[in-house]
């Protein structure tokens, strides 16, 4: 049987179920699709927190909900923008870099549509994402918006996980322990 992890965040508990990465390493798995309660706490107290910003960006996939949630909740027409896994066909000029995270096994890239990165230049941009854990994702994130004259103001998430809760570069909710075995 899993184990599990009771974590409190943003006022509410939730139980995590245990996922093995490999043998000698256990982690939470955090999942905020179909949770709209705890989505809209955690954006609104990470909004407490952030620097001001013009526009919200994000990695695909587990980060949209949240990005979604805090635009939404800023309101005056802020955007969100999510740099995708895969180039799709609406995208003319994309830009891409490469990824590897710890809940994915294969090596990836994230892609940005040149008119999302059109609009990024002169943009005071805020990187949001689920849980921080390896920081992979967010060494993407900002290689590609170095391509864009956009600045980055901050980068946040809602869990930061074993190592990266020690980092002074980032803004967090709650830390998220690793399970070692």
């Amino acid at each position: 049987m899993a184990g599990y992890y009771d974590l409190k965040v943003a006022g509410l508990e939730r139980r995590l179920t245990l996922c093995e990465v490999n043998e000698h390493l256990d982690i939470a798995g955090f999942v905020m699709f179909s949770d709209v309660e705890l989505t809209v706490a955690c954006a609104e107290a990470l909004l407490k927190k952030v620097p001001e910003f013009d526009v919200i960006v994000t990695a695909e996939s587990k980060g949209i909900p949240l990005a979604y949630e805090m635009a939404r909740q800023v309101g005056g027409g802020m955007k969100y923008i999510v740099a995708r896994k895969m180039p799709k066909l609406y995208m003319k000029k994309p830009i891409s870099v490469d990824v590897r995270s710890i809940t994915t096994a294969a090596q990836q890239k994230l892609w940005l549509d040149k008119n999302e990165a059109d609009y990024l230049d002169g943009k005071r941009i805020l990187i949001v994402d689920d849980v921080i854990s390896t920081g992979e994702s967010l060494e993407a994130l900002k290689k590609l918006i170095s391509h864009t004259g956009g600045k980055l103001v901050g980068q946040a998430a809602v869990l930061a996980e074993g190592d990266a809760a020690k980092r002074d570069d980032i803004i967090f909710l709650e830390e998220l322990p690793l399970f070692f075995k």
